[in-house]
């Protein structure tokens, strides 16, 4: 099967002095770590903007669903933003897939980045417009820390490296080599989007996987769903994340890379275990979705981006 994610629209590249909006599509935030994060945009050069509403709180969530679709399309439209990256994921972003229209913000792409929560917004903006987004470091979270952010690979993202490889520590599953468009995110996220409008489309990728927090009789029927309905059956290698404690007990007589290997095993791709991106532990590595890369996993894992993420500014 031929890969199903549309021709690929690269956002102009980020650059030092740039103008970065700040949004929350999903959790309410802490002010604290926000004003660290923007801190630590500040000393990488960049110009952090986000709206007073920003810190709104409706339940768990921040803000209503008007207020946050409007932030993001607002964003999207302030001329001197060149990027939009989001502060936190938690939930809460599914309520604003039938508020926005994607083909709108592939017509004036930009750089859009987050995870967790947020892989709903990455996935189905570059499988229905082939617009990339990027599975990278949050504001909240990740630049609010000191070694929060892999900076190698968010610069070569941003910054339209040709291309560039991934340097990680994973572990080799199962050897091979794969080649595709690098897509995927938080499983949870990932698995509930089946059977909407706004489903998974794997065929012919590089399937990134990461999660936290689930036990691994969860994991395994996470990945079991994505099995039977067919959106393994295409993949052309799969690599996990580091799946911080995930695990049933500190005795459980048993690895989840066993028990990924009981699931995805058969599949006859690489596989690998422990890419630091997304929920990690620190060093968050930036991965560009839509865009072509290749899975080489023998002695030890490497994760090739093949083209730019992003194309040069005109201005």
């Amino acid at each position: 099967m031929a890969n199903s994610i549309k021709p690929r629209i690269k956002p102009p590249a980020l650059r030092p002095g740039d103008t970065v909006g700040i949004v929350a599509p999903a959790s309410n935030l802490k002010p604290e770590m926000l004003a660290a994060g923007c801190d630590a945009l500040r000393r990488l050069g960049y110009k952090p903007f986000y709206f007073d509403s920003i810190l709104d709180q409706d339940l768990y969530f921040a803000g209503s669903v008007k207020r946050r679709a409007n932030e993001i399309e607002s964003m999207f439209a302030k001329e001197d933003v060149r990027a939009i990256l989001c502060a936190r994921g938690g939930y809460g972003t599914n309520y604003l897939l039938p508020e926005l229209d994607a083909a709108m913000f592939a017509r004036a792409p930009i750089i859009f980045a987050g995870y967790s929560d947020i892989t709903s917004l990455l996935t189905w903006w570059t499988t229905s417009t082939g617009l990339v987004t990027f599975h990278a470091p949050m504001v909240a979270m990740d630049f609010s820390k000191s070694d929060g952010v892999d900076l190698d690979s968010w610069k070569a993202a941003m910054e339209g490296a040709a291309s560039w490889k991934i340097v990680s520590d994973a572990e080799p599953l199962v050897k091979g080599t794969g080649e595709g468009i690098l897509y995927g995110g938080c499983l949870s996220i990932l698995g509930a989007s089946l059977g909407t409008p706004y489903e998974i489309q794997t065929a012919g990728t590089i399937l990134f996987i990461e999660d936290v927090y689930a036990k691994p009789f969860q994991i395994d029927r996470m990945l079991m769903h994505l099995k039977l309905a067919g959106k393994l059956a295409d993949v052309r290698g799969l690599i996990f994340g580091e799946m911080l404690d995930c695990y049933q007990n500190a005795d459980q007589g048993y690895t989840l890379q066993e028990v990924i290997l009981r699931v995805v095993g058969d599949l006859g791709i690489p596989i690998g275990f422990g890419l630091r991106s997304g929920h990690v532990s620190r060093s968050n590595i930036t991965l560009p979705f839509g865009v072509q890369a290749r899975l080489t996993v023998g002695a030890d894992v490497k994760l090739e981006i093949l083209e730019s993420a992003t194309v040069p500014r005109k201005s």
